[in-house]
């Protein structure tokens, strides 16, 4: 029997000399294992690259923009739209729009396809492209006649109230009739610069009643 307890004796000896070293071990391979295990942060990422193809699409659509006071302010409408991320522009077809300036003059425009900026405020119109102000009366009391313009491409600016082409455009102010190669309008100064091979035909006025003219 004291000879069994002398073995134990010696065996604890021995386990407590080693004890340091397995604790010491066992909290290394426990440190080990929460490392592998343990969340990785997040990785940087490079930005997704956008490309020039759509990410949504609309079919018989409307987009209206308001005045502050909740008047509207602008219509577009189309078949079929493409919002494009990378220029935020929408391209549509069979683009129709409406707009309604601060003063109530009306203008609208069409063509076959349209490309407008993120707020409808720029837009390119291609193929059969038409930009029509209303007649309308001034705040004076003066008459304001109709203005049109027709080409194959028109650039409206319609917060600004301009009209742009670098092609062949027709304009009709009331009777009055204009071609040009290319023309830029300013409705703020009434202006319209008409460059290239320009032709014209001018009404005259028309006569008041009585016969005599003004």
């Amino acid at each position: 029997m004291s000879r069994t307890l002398q073995w134990l004796r010696i065996g604890l000896d021995r386990v407590t000399i080693y004890l340091p070293i397995i604790l010491t071990a066992a909290l290394a391979m426990g440190t080990y294992w929460l490392v592998r295990n343990a969340p990785k942060l997040m990785e940087p990422r490079a930005p997704a690259v956008v490309t020039h193809d759509p990410d949504y699409f609309m079919r018989g659509f409307v987009v209206k923009r308001f005045f502050a006071d909740g008047e509207l302010r602008s219509e577009l409408r189309g078949k079929e739209g493409r919002h494009y991320p990378d220029t935020d522009t929408l391209e549509v077809d069979d683009v129709r729009v409406r707009t309604v300036s601060p003063q109530g003059l009306v203008t609208r425009a069409s063509a076959n396809r349209g490309l407008s900026n993120g707020d409808a405020s720029e837009i390119q119109l291609f193929g059969n492209a038409i930009v029509v102000r209303e007649a309308a009366r001034g705040a004076d009391g003066e008459s304001i006649p109709r203005l049109e313009f027709r080409g194959e491409f028109l650039h409206a600016f319609t917060d600004a109230e301009r009209v742009s082409s670098n092609k062949p455009v027709e304009l009709t102010r009331g009777d009055d009739r204009f071609t040009a190669d290319s023309m830029d309008y300013d409705k703020i100064s009434g202006v319209a610069n008409l460059k290239g091979r320009v032709r014209g035909v001018i009404q005259p006025p028309p006569t008041p009643a009585g016969g005599r003219k003004p």
